[in-house]
């Protein structure tokens, strides 16, 4: 079982080499590129129609299953690194041994209705399914492959019971289907120790088939098909114009199918999300990762893994546990975005219970809270110091903020409590605890802000909810950070303000991620005298991962500024005090900025927090 630093430093190196290989092929815009330029009114009305649904949705399951199952992360006795699905690629497998799994294919416990329950009971309300992954085996009965599901023991059309289950159970079904395809003759490159040649290839073909297996799957006979989830867009043979092809072609299809970024080159940066320029796809698909800011303005989705791993695998014990699991819930729709949560069945055909067990309680969750995520939108707050805040638009023109709290209040006195809303300026109508009956909240104006009664403890210690009822669109002012009784200020990673490619990670409580020598950490702050303070960064890189200067400031001038440079220390999570020298603050509102001024190695360092100490005057 690896360790949390050790998992924390796999993830990090593989989308760490993800995210630069691909800024390299497609170069990234900026956030406020992508936001600037809106969509065709037309385009616009057409795509909010068919994103209704799934901006409603917010919550959903993502199925990785298929002929790796079997192996489960092991081939010929030994255990292949990576993710379980990729095992033909990892373990350099030749494309003829690794079909011979066909014959052994008999997931005798599947059961579909099974499976969409599961997904209810956790609150999730759309499923996608891999149709085909990258190994090319279908999950269907498909009439132009015989490396099908037909052609196996179990001979059941998968897809085809799922549907039907999911129709039944009221959950709307997707398809991944993989463009990349290392079995199909026709699909260049092969892989370099695969004996096939790419020149007797004939790659047009290949595409005709892919076209005729998509026809299959959103023709009807699968019910009405919500998203076709893309993937595996990135090897040189796919190409910007057969990405605007595809979209074309499976919209020719069904002009109400939502499709995602990864059917054009598009996927970095979000570039083309929604209608932007001409690239296809309607939204993004941000992988293992909450962005910081989100995407305003676009459509987007977070998948993500339990463990390490989206296809089974049975070495794989390094779950998250279903408090991460929630509050990321709660994060990406804070931002705007959808969750969509894996699963990875076993080769018999049942879900891991260990998966199981971690929906279940998201479920018990989203059965109280869930009007907190279905149907919400991303928060008019830029960050809150103890949770998240999503909001829904009213019948009555009153709008609801929701806020999830992660971090409840501490009572003063033992027998009352508040939780205070900093920048809230609008007129507070209503308060109430979800799930918490006999308890009246009530709301009263305090500072910038306002306060709400809240018991002495969370009816839930992962994360309760206030819905607060306010009249109109929500008006919020920037708050800042005030110094402790001693003047201290403690700047901490999840108070900060992130802005770029980087992002906060609960695990060790920091900033990291941080590949973007642009980005830039940032908090309000508010000093009712000025003077001069001392700055301590604590700050981690791994081994070989030193090097990265970077600039402490008073706002982004750095006229005021301190400077140091990155300590590789133990690991990502082994974090040393830094003190970077003096600064002086200004009286009134301004930002300490936290910028990189180089990148010596794969990201620049994780931040846990800044303090400023004031000198003795």
């Amino acid at each position: 079982m690896r360790s949390t630093l050790q998992y924390a430093d796999l993830m990090r190196t593989i989308i760490l080499c993800c995210v630069a290989v691909l800024s390299l092929i497609f170069p990234a815009k900026s956030l406020a590129q992508a936001s600037a330029s809106p969509a065709p009114t037309a385009a616009k009305a057409d795509l909010d129609r068919r994103m209704g649904w799934f901006r409603d949705a917010r919550f959903g399951m993502f199925i990785h299953w298929g002929l790796y199952a079997i192996p489960a992360g092991q081939w010929e006795g030994k255990s292949i690194p990576s993710v379980g699905e990729w095992i033909l690629n990892s373990g350099k497998i030749q494309p003829v041994e690794y079909m011979k799994l066909q014959t052994q294919f008999n997931p005798i416990d599947f059961n579909a209705d099974e499976w969409v329950r599961i997904a209810k009971l956790a609150g999730q309300k759309y499923i996608v399914i891999t149709s085909k992954h990258h190994d090319g085996f279908a999950l269907w009965n498909s009439k132009v492959s015989n490396f099908d599901v037909m052609a196996t023991p179990f001979k059941r059309d998968i897809l085809l019971e799922l549907a039907r289950a999911c129709e039944r159970g009221g959950i709307q079904l997707c398809f991944y289907h993989s463009i990349m395809d290392w079995t199909h003759d026709d699909y260049v490159p092969h892989r370099s120790w695969d004996p096939r040649k790419n020149e007797d290839a004939d790659f047009d073909r290949y595409i005709g088939y892919m076209k005729e297996q998509l026809k299959e799957l959103v023709s009807g006979k699968y019910g009405k098909i919500g998203i076709l989830w893309f993937d595996g867009e990135w090897e040189e043979s796919w190409t910007h114009e057969n990405g605007l092809d595809l979209a074309k072609y499976v919209h020719s299809l069904d002009p109400d199918i939502i499709i995602n970024n990864r059917v054009d080159k598009g996927r970095s940066g979000m570039a083309g999300m929604n209608g932007e320029g001409d690239w296809a796809g309607d939204y993004g698909t941000p992988e293992q990762e909450v962005p910081s800011t989100g995407f305003p303005g676009r459509d987007w989705e977070t998948c993500m893994t339990m463990n390490d791993t989206w296809g089974f695998k049975s070495d794989d014990h390094n779950w998250k546990s279903a408090q991460e699991m929630i509050r990321m819930l709660c994060d990406i729709a804070s931002k705007g975005g959808n969750f969509l949560l894996n699963v990875g069945p076993q080769a018999n055909g049942q879900i891991p219970q260990e998966s199981i067990d971690r929906l279940m309680r998201i479920g018990q969750w989203m059965e109280t809270n869930g009007d907190a995520i279905y149907g919400t939108h991303a928060s008019p707050f830029v960050r809150l110091p103890w949770g998240r805040c999503t909001q829904k638009s009213l019948p009555n023109g009153q709008m609801r903020l929701y806020f999830h709290i992660f971090e409840w209040p501490k009572s003063v006195d033992g027998s009352t409590n508040a939780l205070f809303i900093p920048g809230l300026t609008s007129e507070v109508l209503s308060a109430r605890l979800l799930g918490a009956t006999g308890f009246a909240a009530k709301a009263s104006r305090q500072g910038d802000g306002w306060a709400i009664s809240i018991p002495v403890v969370a009816p839930d210690d992962v994360s309760s909810v206030i819905a607060v009822d306010i009249a109109g669109e929500p008006k919020v002012v920037a708050f800042a950070v005030l110094p402790d009784t001693a003047g201290i200020f403690h700047l901490t990673a999840k108070d900060a303000e992130l802005r770029g490619r980087l992002i906060y990670e609960e695990k060790c409580d920091n900033i990291g991620y941080w590949t973007d020598v642009d980005g830039t950490a940032r908090w309000a702050v508010r000093l009712q005298s000025g003077g001069k303070y001392n700055v301590t960064a604590d700050v981690a890189a791994a081994p070989n991962e030193g090097g990265s200067r970077y600039r402490v400031s008073v706002s982004d001038a750095g006229t005021e500024s301190v400077e140091s440079t990155i300590q590789a220390s133990a690991n990502w999570c082994d974090f040393k005090a830094v003190d970077m020298g003096t600064i002086a603050c200004p009286t009134g509102d301004f930002e300490i900025v936290v910028k990189p001024l180089s990148k010596a190695g794969s990201a620049v360092m994780n931040l846990r927090s800044i303090t400023l100490v004031p000198l003795a005057r």
